[in-house]
């Protein structure tokens, strides 16, 4: 893993059980805890993005009776809820933390100011960015390659359930490839599907590379913040 100032994008189902619902706080005070144990033994910055499918997806529930801009409203709010149960995790575990979010929630949130972002993960705080971009139609996934940018990242990770990026989903395709290393236009031509197209171009036109990885395998979110390389690197 190269640089130390990393964007970590996660879902929203890494806070609960598989195929579950909500927080479980179990989960979400030991990925605390990992956080805590990798930003000691390493020199990283660490901003946080973090999907709300855990509670909804606003385009799954988007219809005739919910549009699709109140469903990714509705979403949006379901990301700020997770950052704020990840602030209270963090500083239960002695880490120091703040929420951002793009949509106003002043009484629980800074507002996203760019140069707020940066003040903070210059003082080693970690910093969570809830509210998606405050537009509709963008997933978090976008969001995380947008603020990544914004806040000049050395690299944006992407926290799965797999080793890395495969050329099939190997869960069902015992036979899938693994990838050490891809190129952007391999993943976009192989719909390999790690992030939405609009978040692979973002990052591949602005040469910000992206890093996969298992962040369930236990210990390799501590091995991460720490400098060791894993996964499939996106370059």
């Amino acid at each position: 893993m190269a640089g130390n100032r990393i964007l970590l994008k996660i879902s929203g189902e890494m806070l609960c059980e598989k195929e579950g619902f909500g927080i479980n706080p179990t989960h979400v005070q030991d990925f605390a805890q990992q956080i805590k144990e990798g930003l000691a033994q390493g020199n990283a910055e660490l901003a946080m993005v973090c999907g709300g499918g855990n509670f909804l997806r606003g385009a799954q529930i988007a219809g005739d009776e919910i549009g699709r801009i109140t469903g990714d409203n509705m979403g949006m709010l379901a990301t700020i809820m997770n950052a704020l149960a990840l602030q209270s995790a963090l500083e239960r575990a002695g880490v120091e933390t703040r929420v951002l979010s793009a949509i106003p929630v002043n009484d629980l949130a800074e507002p996203f100011i760019r140069r707020r972002a940066l003040r903070h993960l210059e003082k080693k705080r970690v910093v969570l960015l809830a509210g998606g971009t405050g537009n509709p139609y963008f997933t978090t996934d976008t969001t995380a390659a947008l603020r990544a940018l914004q806040i000049r990242a050395d690299v944006l990770a992407k926290g799965t359930k797999v080793d890395g990026i495969y050329s099939a989903d190997p869960e069902e395709d015992p036979d899938a490839e693994f990838f050490e290393e891809v190129t952007f236009l391999d993943v976009l031509q192989k719909r390999l599907r790690i992030m939405d197209s609009t978040a692979v171009s973002l990052c591949m036109d602005n040469s910000l590379p992206i890093n996969v990885f298992n962040m369930k395998e236990q210990g390799n979110i501590v091995k991460f913040l720490s400098g060791e390389r894993l996964g499939t690197m996106v370059v």
